[in-house]
């Protein structure tokens, strides 16, 4: 059982997908939370009795980006949120792993790993991280975001020193995508090793 996390922008979903290839079974949070708030959801409804119209499109699909510009400015607006979601979330993470089969490394894939502060829930802790400019530069570029918005939505998250403080397992990623291959194809051999370490 391995918790993934990373600030937004350090590449958490890139490492990711780079395990997932490498053989491991992931239960990707940020999937989770989309398909828990589809129409016809209960937690569809609870945003909606939370948080009304406002965070509606047209069609009734829920804009995504009205909520989350609501949310990340508003600590109470996202608490309320996290309260809705996260149980949902919990509990679909745990039936995709109890699927899992018994001998497979299972990444949980948890953008706020350090904030929900289920840690003991794993047996390793990994953390993608990179330096604040970085991440602001990563922003821009993918998301189309500007300084502003990336620095906002860094800032909602918990510090890069409180992730590292969690941390079994640091994969920097500084450099180009062929430097994080050489990373993470190196953790993936050291969690085999833990695997089998505790198979024991």
């Amino acid at each position: 059982m391995v918790g993934l996390t990373g600030g937004v922008g350090a590449g958490k979903s890139t490492v990711s997908q780079m395990l997932a290839d490498h053989g491991a079974v992931i239960v990707d949070a940020d999937a989770i939370a989309r398909a828990v708030v589809e129409p016809g959801t209960p937690g569809f409804q609870e945003v909606l009795d939370a948080f009304g119209d406002e965070v509606l499109y047209y069609d009734g699909m829920l804009d995504r980006k009205a909520l989350a510009a609501l949310v990340f400015r508003d600590p109470v607006a996202r608490a309320k949120l996290e309260s809705i979601i996260h149980p949902l979330v919990r509990q679909q993470s745990d039936l995709m792993t109890a699927l899992a089969d018994d001998d497979a490394i299972v990444v949980h894939d948890v953008p706020l790993l350090a904030e929900t502060g289920r840690t003991e829930a794993y047996d390793v802790i990994v953390v993608v991280d990179a330096p604040e400019d970085v991440r602001i530069a990563r922003l821009l570029h993918s998301k189309g975001w500007d300084v502003a918005a990336a620095k906002d939505r860094i800032a909602a998250q918990s510090s890069s020193a409180q992730r590292l403080a969690i941390a079994d397992e640091v994969v920097e990623n500084t450099g180009d995508i062929a430097q994080l291959q050489i990373h993470v194809d190196a953790l993936w051999e050291r969690l085999k090793q833990r695997a089998t370490a505790l198979e024991q």
